[in-house]
C-alpha cells in the first residue's frame, strides 16, 4: 500500500495538546499558541489540552508523561524552547522520550524555513517522533515557524502521522 492509500485511511480528524514552552510569553501574548488552536479547529481537530510553562525541564516532562498517559490525546505539539540558547531545553527533555525520531520532520521544516529566513533556518531544531503511540511535535516559538509547520506540514500529514504512530 503506498502513501496515497495510507493517506485515505487515516483519520480526518484527530485529538491534540498544545504545550508552549517559554519564559517571557503569557497566554495574552502567546500568538505562536492562539494560532496552534486556531489552525488545528479550523483544520476540523480538536485541542483538548492547552498549558503554558516555563523553560523548566522538569515541568515539561511531567506535563508530557501526564498527556502521553491520557488516553485520548493523539498528538501533543510542543511551541518553543527549540533554539540554541541555554534556556532553550524543550528538544533535550523530548527526545529521551521518543521511541521513534521522524527525522523528516526537522529536516522539511528546516528546508522550507531556509525558502523564507534563509541561513537562520540552521539554529532550528523543530522535530517529531513517536512516544506511547502518540506523535511528539516540537516547534519554534515564533508565529511564522508555527504558521509555516501548520500549513506545510503538520495539517497535511496529521492524520496520516497519528495513523502511522497507532499501529
Amino acid at each position: 500500500m503506498g502513501h496515497l492509500e495510507h493517506k485515505e485511511q487515516s483519520p480526518q480528524s484527530v485529538i491534540c495538546a498544545v504545550v508552549v514552552i517559554s519564559d517571557s510569553r503569557t497566554e495574552k501574548t502567546d500568538e505562536s499558541g492562539k494560532l496552534l488552536l486556531q489552525k488545528l479547529g479550523e483544520g476540523g481537530h480538536s485541542v483538548t489540552s492547552f498549558t503554558l510553562l516555563k523553560n523548566d525541564p522538569n515541568a515539561i516532562r511531567q506535563k508530557l508523561d501526564e498527556l502521553l498517559d491520557h488516553s485520548e490525546v493523539q498528538v501533543v505539539i510542543t511551541s518553543g524552547g527549540t533554539g540554541a540558547s541555554h534556556r532553550d531545553v524543550t528538544i533535550e527533555t523530548v527526545t529521551p522520550i521518543l521511541e521513534k525520531k521522524l527525522d523528516g520532520f526537522g529536516e522539511l521544516f528546516r528546508s522550507l524555513s531556509y525558502q523564507d529566513i534563509g541561513t537562520s533556518s540552521i539554529l532550528s531544531r523543530a522535530m517529531a517522533g513517536v512516544a506511547r503511540g502518540k506523535v511528539i511535535i516540537s516547534l519554534p516559538g515564533s508565529l511564522g515557524a508555527t504558521k509555516l509547520a501548520l500549513d506545510k506540514i503538520i495539517l497535511p500529514e496529521i492524520g496520516h502521522m497519528v495513523r502511522e504512530a497507532s499501529r
